[in-house]
């Protein structure tokens, strides 16, 4: 990135940031832009986060001190993360009809991590997501070595964490990303 996308990256971030103040209470933009100035790597995930159709915000504090965590924040699973299949193991067993590449895959090719069950739940505390889509979530080794992944949405007013082969894709299931920085 050079400099001017970096600056209108980070102004982006900084309209969402005070735009949603409930989604990361006690956490300032001054600490966050000081992180942000200082992973260049992250900015680089952050905008391909932003492109991809994931609108990142800050969601809380990461587990290293003074981190921030950044979240797809956008209502419905990102748009050019979609029809993908769980991982590029199940994307290689498909035989017909496969997918363009894997929830995993896109995910380490943009330095970012899945969110897992417990991150989900928390970013449905901030606001209603994916209400007419669906997101693959990390998943626990166990459950994947039975050919299986979770996957989340909100319907009827509830969250709700499923399952689904690995090998499935659907046009409407996604994934979230976040990236601690």
């Amino acid at each position: 990135m050079n400099k001017t996308q970096r600056q209108q990256l980070i102004t982006t971030l900084k309209a969402r940031f005070d735009a949603h103040p409930q989604r990361h209470p006690g956490i300032t933009w001054a600490s966050v832009e000081s992180r942000l100035e200082a992973a260049p790597d992250a900015l680089s995930s952050l905008q391909q986060m932003e492109a991809s159709g994931g609108e990142p915000d800050v969601i809380g504090a990461g587990a290293a001190g003074g981190s921030v965590l950044f979240c797809d924040c956008a209502a419905e699973s990102p748009t050019s993360r979609r029809s993908l299949c769980f991982d590029d193991a199940a994307l290689a067993a498909r035989k017909e009809n496969k997918p363009a590449g894997s929830a995993t895959g896109m995910a380490a090719a943009m330095g970012v991590q899945m969110l897992d069950e417990a991150q989900y739940h928390h970013l449905q505390t901030l606001g209603e997501f994916d209400l007419k889509t669906s997101s693959w979530l990390a998943t626990p080794e166990a459950l994947r070595a039975l050919g299986g992944a979770l996957f989340g949405d909100r319907r009827y007013g509830r969250v709700f964490t499923y399952h689904n082969g690995v090998q499935s894709y659907y046009a409407a299931r996604g994934f979230r990303a976040c990236i601690e920085v």
